[in-house]
């Protein structure tokens, strides 16, 4: 099966990085400074981002979350867009805590909205402490659920596809940065990204993403496991995220350094949503409905 976007979600694409292209939020949301990301999320609800997985054809989902990812845009993204959608007016911002495969809720302190979802049944939450994440933009706060108020099915898979989907676009931007880098950064008198050792790492990263990118649309079109594809995007973006550091040197460490944002992203999303142990398990379980999956851990980002 050959997924291809449709004209009109490339335009749509452009648009967003376009949109997404011009907002440097991520540093002033690390340091507790959400005005300017705030204002970005305004103007993508105006656009129609935050009611997407409503209206549109089901990868539209997957265009959003790669975009978003590639320009690492912090905020309650999967939440907003991909699992809350039915239970916000397309101008706030939600927060869901799932528990026990997703503890704690992303940003609570800036969602319009918090909630708590067990057995499908829809809570409203109270927010507790803030609790350490290796993302500096990706604030986890303890909730714990008050009254009911809706039912809602499939929000941990939506949440899924939409963290593959983000993981990819993390993947893709930090493969562009380190082409740009090794094009410029020169040793022995040569860029070293002529060297064929640096090639075959950017290659491979290459592979990866593109290997991943049809798993994630195809989990949104329900013809490949979702699970499946959070652990192909989730092992691309962690390949790009190490060769990036590889590639950019010991720069690639430092906070200065805006490749740190797209490092700590992809670190946290791998485990957010399901850590790779829970997928892989679902996995089997899925191709062998007999046998008993391991115990879920408990996820950390």
């Amino acid at each position: 099966m050959r997924f291809a976007l449709t004209p009109e979600q490339n335009q749509f694409a452009e648009t967003l990085d376009a949109v997404l292209a011009k907002s440097d939020v991520a540093r002033p949301w690390a340091d507790g400074d959400h005005t300017p990301g705030l204002a970005v999320w305004r103007r993508l609800a105006e656009l129609g981002v935050t009611t997407i997985a409503q209206e549109g054809d089901p990868t539209d989902l997957v265009v959003v979350m790669e975009a978003i990812g590639f320009h690492a845009l912090p905020g309650p993204a999967i939440e907003t867009i991909a699992v809350l959608p039915t239970l916000l007016d397309g101008m706030s911002l939600g927060t869901v805590a799932i528990p026990p495969r997703v503890p704690y809720a992303v940003d609570a302190d800036v969602a319009d909205r918090v909630l708590v979802i067990r057995d499908d049944v829809v809570f409203d939450a109270e927010c507790g402490p803030q609790v350490a994440s290796v993302d500096p933009c990706r604030r986890l706060f303890t909730v714990t659920a008050t009254t009911e108020v809706a039912r809602l099915g499939n929000a941990f898979e939506r949440g899924v596809l939409a963290c593959a989907a983000q993981l990819l676009g993390a993947g893709r931007a930090l493969l562009a940065r380190s082409v740009a880098y090794a094009k410029q950064r020169a040793q022995f008198g040569r860029p070293i990204g002529s060297f064929q050792a640096v090639k075959h790492q950017l290659a491979n990263v290459h592979v990866a993403l593109e290997l991943a990118r049809p798993l994630v649309y195809g989990a949104a079109l329900d013809a490949v496991d979702v699970s499946g594809a959070k652990v192909a995007a989730g092992n691309a973006a962690g390949l790009a995220a190490r060769c990036a550091l590889q590639v950019h040197g010991a720069i690639g460490y430092t906070r200065e350094n805006d490749l740190s944002f797209w490092l700590t992203k992809v670190r946290a999303l791998r485990s957010a949503w399901g850590t790779e142990s829970i997928h892989r398990a679902q996995i089997l379980t899925n191709l062998h409905p007999r046998k008993q999956s391991s115990p879920e851990e408990a996820p950390t980002s």
